[in-house]
């Protein structure tokens, strides 16, 4: 919380520290100088499961503090802190024997941020400002990455290769999706589709996604395009027959779109 100075004070520990986390529970260390930000950032963690946050840290020092005593899994980390680079967090963390892993998120968009940032062995680096899903997506590929990790029994290296599958998958060359269409709706569409139990026509998507009708079917129409869903009709008693899609493979990913707006 910041105090009449402007500067960030501790906004200390929670009742949710790790003696209480439930079996499975990723626990998360938010570490922010800016309260309101942080409380943001705790609100979108805490819904996606299974992570949870077991408190929140305003500056280096007490970033380092915490996660001695709490001893997340995961830190989310500013890099523009008041008494330390973000950076300059993570050696500090290493030297004390802590093996969490280290999520950016910042504002920071200097390449040689990123570059240190990627020599520091970070997991994600996400740019702000951001919305819920950006951080939703980011954080269940680490779930399942960290799950991959710790749940692989290496007897050969095809084990080790598909440990690191994860890891490798963002020097794959990402496709660009078409002029008009955003990442973001791109990734819930997709999850949605993934996600849903038999077919859904465009209008149970746009129902369950919250975008139009309309773009529903476009980023559908996109998906089977590219060999990521399939389409059946389904005749009525009149009319035009029903396009209906399944998912079929993950895409690689999304690049960024010329133009790219909202849908």
């Amino acid at each position: 919380m910041r105090g009449t100075g402007g500067t960030a004070a501790t906004t200390g520990t929670t009742p949710s520290a790790h003696q209480d986390r439930p079996a499975g529970a990723i626990g998360v260390l938010v570490v922010d100088d800016d309260f309101m930000v942080a409380r943001v950032h705790r609100a979108f963690v805490e819904r996606v499961e299974p992570f949870r946050v077991v408190g929140v840290a305003g500056t280096g020092e007490q970033a380092l503090a915490a996660v001695d005593e709490l001893r997340p899994d995961l830190v989310l980390l500013d890099l523009y802190l008041p008494d330390l680079f973000g950076l300059d967090v993570i050696p500090r963390l290493r030297a004390a024997g802590h093996d969490c892993d280290v999520m950016v998120i910042s504002a920071a968009r200097e390449s040689d941020a990123v570059r240190g940032a990627v020599r520091h062995g970070v997991v994600d680096y996400l740019l702000k400002p951001f919305d819920f899903e950006d951080l939703r997506s980011r954080l269940e590929r680490y779930a399942v990455q960290r799950g991959r990790m710790l749940g692989t029994v290496v007897r050969s290296q095809a084990d080790v290769d598909r440990v690191l599958a994860g890891a490798a998958a963002p020097a794959v060359p990402v496709p660009a999706l078409p002029k008009g269409m955003s990442v973001e709706t791109a990734e819930l569409v997709e999850r949605t589709l993934r996600e849903a139990e038999g077919t859904l026509s465009a209008s149970e998507c746009a129902a369950l996604t919250g975008v139009s009708r309309v773009s529903a079917r476009r980023y559908l129409e996109y998906f089977h395009t590219v060999g990521s869903a399939d389409v059946s009709l389904r005749y009525g008693v009149a009319g035009r027959p029903e396009r209906r899609y399944r998912f079929r493979g993950r895409p690689a990913g999304f690049g960024p779109a010329g133009g790219e707006t909202g849908a």
